[in-house]
């Protein structure tokens, strides 16, 4: 496990198409995710200790934000070989686990990860209506695994704001995690 951070945002930079397995077994695309206030892409695994510290927030903001107009999904784009727990069959599992409200896509070829430049899990990638970015940071901060503090996260009050105004946050901190198990 490497921790790694995830770079500044890039605001303005557009959201990659894509078509990729969900876990129900459905081709996903974006235009199947755009929401009509804004998009929530997040590249997760199912092992990674950071991603399992967050996950019930992950699926409580992305209920949330799905009242304020925003489509949220997940990509997994690491290597099952290298870490049999983030295999498709396991996926499922953790989606049901987690009763996730959200797709749950795999990016079998790595090109969808590439192309977005995920680094770690998780990454945020925070889009406003017109699937320009405007964020690129952490759902809250951590220490040793745990919340440092309560109330709404970060990541939910960019998203709102991306609602709202169309733009992100000027301050934003990198998320951290396990870096992307990239093929060999």
């Amino acid at each position: 496990m490497t921790l790694t951070k995830t770079p500044i945002c890039d605001f303005g930079k557009k959201a990659d198409n894509f078509n990729l397995k969900s876990t129900e077994n459905k081709m996903i695309s974006l235009n199947d995710v755009k929401g009509e206030n804004g998009t929530l892409i997040m590249f997760i695994c199912n092992h990674c200790p950071y991603v399992l510290a967050v996950i019930k927030e992950i699926v409580k903001d992305c209920k949330e934000l799905k009242n304020y107009g925003i489509k949220s999904v997940a990509i997994m784009s690491n290597d099952p070989k290298v870490y049999e727990e983030d295999s498709f069959e396991n996926m499922i599992q953790f989606a049901n686990d987690n009763e996730f409200n959200f797709p749950y896509v795999i990016d079998e070829t790595q090109e969808v990860g590439r192309a977005y430049g995920a680094v770690c899990t998780p990454d945020f990638f925070g889009y406003n209506k017109n699937l320009e970015l405007q964020y690129r940071g952490r759902i809250r901060e951590l220490k040793d695994l745990k919340p440092v503090q309560d109330g709404e996260s970060e990541l939910l009050n960019a998203m709102k704001m991306i609602a709202k105004t169309n733009n992100g946050p000027k301050e934003q901190f990198p998320s951290m995690g396990c870096s992307i198990k990239w093929f060999n």
